[in-house]
């Protein structure tokens, strides 16, 4: 069993030439080092849901997920180290020998269910019917949805930034679901900017999603927003989601043996080779202090390394 460290999270000084030169300092928030399973805001989306599930009785849980989710290795970890059955309904059919993400969550006690991709969809996999017969199927279960993301997700987002003990003006994250960089816009002052940086193509539509996230976390949790400094960043997806390209790779290799941390490929990596091209290419962060959450995800590296044979 491990040991969450939801404090004490190191913020890293990023030195660059080309930041010096505009008079930038970069930190980077090493959440990726909060558990090594349970890794970053995976561990903030699931908190609060793990003890409304324990306050509500259940021993199971079941989440959605693709074959390379990050939430979903997390959510069978979490259920390993705090004592509930986990249930996994994967979009796709089973592919045998399991890849590294699938094996590690079957290795936690995860049971799969696949549903065809038409099931998958948004309207079909939390239709009532279907939900009625994963109860006959499993028994009782509490739901957590796909990426984790609800107004539970949204407060224990808003923790992130406990962690930042320097001031600063902007805050970047990367975005799947929503439920990260609504937990940011959530907890800083209205003089902070936040730039969210979607890994979907078309991200533009998470915009509706967040407002209802925020929306869910001040009805819901009787909390309040200030900060309407945010803003979604569209152009650094690389194609799609889990979608990457040589200059993509050659940055994350560059910056391991540069800083001596590894990014991963579908978040955090993209995000911070946007934000570099962002700064390099306008003079918008001119003189200004940049805090960049590292979201962790990791483990997804090893599904880039199985099927496209790139290695880090």
């Amino acid at each position: 069993m491990f040991e969450v460290n939801e404090n004490n999270i190191p913020l890293v000084p990023i030195q660059e030439d080309f930041l010096s030169k505009k008079n930038i300092e970069l930190y980077l928030l090493r959440e990726d080092l909060n558990h090594p399973e349970i890794s970053g805001n995976k561990w903030r989306k699931l908190k609060y849901n793990l003890k409304e599930a324990k306050k509500e009785g259940h021993t199971q849980l079941l989440t959605f997920g693709g074959a390379f989710s990050n939430h979903i290795a997390a959510t069978a970890a979490a259920g390993r180290e705090f004592g509930f059955e986990t249930i996994g309904i994967i979009r796709g059919e089973e592919t045998l020998p399991l890849n590294a993400t699938l094996a590690l969550a079957r290795e936690n006690g995860m049971t799969f269910k696949y549903v065809s991709r038409e099931q998958y969809r948004e309207e079909n996999k939390y239709d009532k019917t279907f939900i009625k017969s994963l109860e006959q199927e499993y028994g009782k279960f509490y739901i957590i949805q796909e990426g984790g993301s609800n107004a539970l997700a949204v407060k224990g987002c808003t923790e992130i930034v406990h962690n930042i003990n320097v001031g600063y003006d902007v805050i970047c994250t990367a975005c799947g679901t929503g439920g990260t960089v609504a937990g940011v816009i959530a907890s800083v002052d209205r003089d902070k900017q936040v730039l969210g940086f979607p890994a979907l193509k078309g991200g533009a539509f998470l915009k509706d999603d967040i407002e209802q996230l925020l929306t869910a976390y001040t009805n819901d949790l009787n909390s309040e927003v200030e900060n309407e400094n945010w803003h979604l960043i569209t152009d650094y997806h690389f194609g799609g989601f889990a979608k990457v390209k040589p200059e993509l790779v050659s940055f994350i290799k560059r910056f391991k043996k540069e800083h001596h941390i590894l990014l991963d490929f579908i978040y955090t990596g993209k995000m911070l080779f946007g934000l570099y091209d962002m700064i390099k290419n306008s003079n918008q962060f001119d003189d200004k202090r940049i805090i960049v959450v590292h979201t962790g995800g990791i483990q997804g590296n090893k599904g880039f390394e199985e099927r496209l044979k790139i290695t880090i």
